[in-house]
């Protein structure tokens, strides 16, 4: 198979149609669909599935699609590194992030990357945590930022650490001045997110068996926070989310001591294209100068 039938591939995929893959590529549908004829000879299986309401991948499609992926990415990683033997500092990053680091961190962090790097095309991928395990398992994205906890067999590095906290209704009396208790909680309604979005603060109701308070599987923690000022309940955070909120709400430590660790995750450590590998380092060197600032 040629790299053009991998591209043909990935591109039906993603269009889920043979006439959206043929304009992606610039090619006629009849090229797109005689090059998917030929894999699926060649391979002696069925790639897609083909009904009116689009195409689909096969069971066997679905087996060979990461390794296609890394096939592509291996193309992408010798383009760059010709470029870089070139002197020409571009290349292709494609990052993804869940909200409260995509708000917090990217928009100077990518300011500071693209001055630096004014070559290098940046795509951002924004979603829970578990969108952005998938996309760098699935090799969509080839960085990402996720919790410690929800990183599973993936390469990674902390880059930041911050606290659990509780966000109330605005005016809320706690039982002790400038806290709130684990016992307090038993006693609450929590506004919770959907599993999946916030795997630290799932854990942490579990662990204090809390989780049978919720009354909610909400999407986004702004969204988690306005029921909150609403006078629905009140959530669990970390502190992370909290430094812009523009609502109106109180915000209290706990009695214990929850923390969440961030990462920087990738699907391997010791091989990146050269693009990757700078953003990769830089993203490591900016935090722990951050850190450094902060002793």
């Amino acid at each position: 198979m040629t790299l053009l039938s991998y591209q043909v591939f990935m591109a039906v995929v993603e269009q889920e149609s043979f006439q959206k893959a043929a304009q992606a590529l610039k090619l006629t549908p009849s090229a797109i669909s005689h090059a998917v004829s030929a894999m699926e000879e060649e391979l002696g299986s069925m790639l897609f599935v083909r009904s009116r309401h689009g195409v689909y991948l096969t069971n066997y499609g679905k087996e060979l699609f990461p390794y296609i992926k890394n096939v592509l990415n291996s193309d992408e990683y010798l383009q760059q590194a010709v470029a870089q033997f070139n002197g020409m500092q571009k290349g292709l990053v494609r990052l993804g992030t869940f909200n409260s680091a995509c708000v917090e961190w990217l928009p100077s962090l990518l300011k500071d990357f693209e001055r630096k790097y004014p070559k290098v095309r940046l795509d951002i991928y924004q979603g829970t945590y578990d969108d952005v395990y998938h996309w760098l398992r699935d090799g969509i994205v080839d960085l990402g930022f996720l919790s410690s906890t929800s990183v599973g067999e993936l390469a990674y590095v902390p880059v930041y650490e911050d606290r659990l906290v509780c966000v109330t209704p605005k005016g809320f009396q706690t039982k002790h001045p400038g806290y709130v208790t684990i016992e307090e909680l038993r006693e609450q309604r929590f506004v919770i997110q959907r599993e999946g979005c916030d795997a630290d603060v799932n854990h942490f109701l579990e662990k204090y068996h809390l989780s049978g308070n919720g009354g909610s599987r909400i999407l986004d923690d702004m969204s988690a926070i306005a029921l909150v000022m609403g006078g629905y309940g009140v959530c669990l955070v970390p502190e992370l989310v909290i430094r812009n909120i523009p609502f109106p709400v109180d915000v209290y430590p706990l009695d214990v001591e929850e923390k969440r660790t961030i990462v920087l995750a990738s699907l391997r450590s010791d091989v990146f294209a050269p693009a990757v590998r700078r953003m990769y380092d830089y993203i490591i060197e900016r935090f722990q100068y951050d850190a450094e600032e902060m002793e």
